[in-house]
């Protein structure tokens, strides 16, 4: 066997030896494998260690191209209107009115523009105030069951609604001040990336259960500096749900965990955007002052102040950890 021969076979054996799909990163510190529940509540095992095959797959998503953004107001309730970034035609053709307040919802994994998230929140907001309702379906990044892609595609997704606010606004005279931003699991991370790409000016930012499996090391993780006035509301802390505090005012109702009336992890998951729709419609909730998210899970909280929770108007300035106690069914606020 020839010197070349010999190279060669030692060279075919090394390339054989390495890992077909290499890793690249842990997305978290905890187990590789763990239980992800999807809006059904179908529990999907998902793999937390990114891989060049999750790179690969989210490279294949271009929310430029392929987010769809859907505008319902009082005068659309039901259906909705086509918005296109750079289509300065089709607002003259709309509803949409730069004059009114606008909410943009972002819905979670393996969610659309059907899902629960957008039609309890809809017509929540429309019957509380005449606003504009964005609804951004980003279902071609986030319906993947590939979660560390869905994860992945999170960031670039949120800088594509950034962009579509800002052309929004520099051609129809809106203000970063006139936004509320909602989203759920997936989608709150998404809600922060928009509001930093916004220059952090966005008036009010809610992020409803932000999701926890790959989130805990992740630089992309929502924050308090993301909006003027940042709210988070944790109903599944721990599990699905983030659990430490994310923004100036986090919410642990009934300690963040187990909702009354709930017999399952998405139902308690979900339980956020319940309860911020009826606080968009009623006298909302009233959370008291904890020194900890500890103390907030164990409901031990005995410092002066109250704040609400939810709600259409920001409370900008205030900030803390705030514990309550709700109804098993609606209406879910004692007060």
């Amino acid at each position: 066997m020839s010197k070349y021969s010999v190279s060669l076979f030692f060279v075919l054996a090394a390339v054989s030896a390495l890992p077909h799909d290499p890793i690249l990163r842990k997305l978290d510190d905890g187990a590789r494998y763990q239980y992800v529940q999807g809006p059904d509540g179908t529990p999907h095992l998902v793999d937390l260690w990114m891989k060049a095959s999750d790179v690969a797959e989210a490279a294949r998503y271009n929310p430029e191209r392929q987010n769809v953004y859907h505008l319902f107001t009082r005068q659309n309730p039901t259906v909705s209107q086509p918005m296109l970034i750079g289509n300065e035609g089709l607002l003259g053709l709309n509803n949409y009115n730069p004059a009114r307040r606008t909410v943009v919802l972002l819905h979670g994994w393996l969610a659309d523009v059907t899902s629960d998230f957008n039609t309890v929140l809809v017509p929540a907001f429309l019957s509380a105030e005449d606003v504009n309702v964005i609804v951004v379906d980003w279902s071609a990044g986030a319906g993947t069951i590939n979660y560390a892609a869905a994860v992945t595609n999170t960031v670039p997704s949120g800088e594509s609604v950034a962009n579509f606010i800002e052309w929004l606004n520099s051609v129809t005279g809106a203000s970063p001040a006139m936004y509320h931003i909602i989203g759920h699991s997936l989608g709150a991370h998404q809600a922060g990336i928009i509001g930093r790409n916004v220059g952090g000016n966005i008036a009010y930012i809610t992020a409803l259960e932000a999701a926890l499996p790959g989130w805990i090391t992740n630089d992309n993780t929502f924050r308090p500096s993301d909006g003027v006035y940042t709210e988070v509301i944790h109903t599944n802390a721990g599990v699905l749900g983030y659990m430490s505090t994310l923004g100036d005012a986090d919410f642990y109702p009934n300690g963040g965990i187990n909702m009354p009336g709930c017999n399952s992890q998405e139902c308690d998951h979900a339980r956020s955007y319940f309860y911020l729709a009826e606080s968009l419609t009623s006298a909302g909730f009233t959370g008291r002052r904890c020194a900890s998210f500890v103390t907030a899970m164990t409901g031990n909280c005995f410092l002066w102040g109250n704040l609400r929770m939810g709600g259409l108007v920001p409370k900008t300035g205030q900030s803390g950890i705030f514990y309550l106690e709700t109804n098993a069914s609606p209406p879910f606020s004692r007060g």
